[in-house]
């Protein structure tokens, strides 16, 4: 059975791959040049400029102790929230009448054009985040919405909290 690459329907590339292959991106050289909401900081790892990404944008969040974000959606891009440290606070909706809170080791999901605002739930310790979306392009279009006072609270129900879990 051969190695050679084109076996597997790749082209050989001749060493390109060296520069064109897998990207090591450090974490102090993130692109703090991309879409930004009001009350957090983005900051870009993975995009289309940076390493030629087509479908995917990842980078990291951080929302300063006590803040939150404007109401915001991204267009028809999926997201994906990974809590690294500190509490958040999800709301959504037409009033941002939901919300939903994670902590350390939590994934959030955010469907298409849905409104949501990230709050971080404490006073003190900032909110960090990493953060992946559908697309290589940085979409948020902020929202002026006027907010219900008093959101509903939403348990995350899933097979390890079948009654939902906070």
């Amino acid at each position: 059975m051969s190695h050679d690459p084109a076996d597997h329907g790749h082209a050989h590339h001749d060493g390109a791959w060296k520069h064109d292959g897998v990207r090591v991106i450090p974490g102090n050289q993130l692109d703090t040049n991309t879409a930004q909401t009001p009350g957090m900081n983005r900051a870009a790892a993975i995009n289309f400029a940076r390493v030629g990404a087509q479908k995917l944008w990842a980078g990291t969040v951080t929302i300063h102790a006590n803040a939150k974000t404007g109401a915001h959606h991204h267009g028809h891009l999926e997201s994906v929230i990974y809590v690294v440290r500190g509490r958040a606070r999800m709301r959504w909706g037409e009033h941002l009448e939901y919300t939903a809170e994670a902590g350390p080791g939590d994934f959030i999901y955010v469907p298409p054009y849905v409104p949501h605002q990230e709050i971080n739930a404490s006073e003190t310790e900032a909110l960090e985040c990493v953060l992946c979306r559908s697309d290589g392009e940085a979409v948020a279009i902020n929202l002026d919405i006027e907010p219900v006072e008093k959101p509903e609270s939403v348990l995350w129900v899933d097979p390890t909290h079948p009654q939902g879990g906070i």
